[in-house]
């Protein structure tokens, strides 16, 4: 498998992952103010989530300009 194709299927996966986590997020925002102790450490999954998700992204441009 080609550095490029598995770069995409870690994408879906990280975009899976980053899209559950921001429903966590919001599922959580709906039960406030029950669960307030826990919106930081949620938001900053969402946060880590997206910051790997756009990383790859990036990852995979420069691999697709360069090919």
């Amino acid at each position: 498998m080609s550095d490029i194709e598995s770069l995409k299927g870690e994408l879906k996966k990280l975009s899976a992952k980053a899209m559950q986590a921001k429903m966590d997020l919001h599922d959580l925002s709906e039960e406030l103010p029950a669960g307030v102790e826990t919106v930081m450490a949620v938001a900053q999954r969402v946060r880590d989530a997206y910051a790997a998700l756009d990383a790859r992204r990036a990852e995979l441009k420069a691999l697709e300009a360069a090919a």
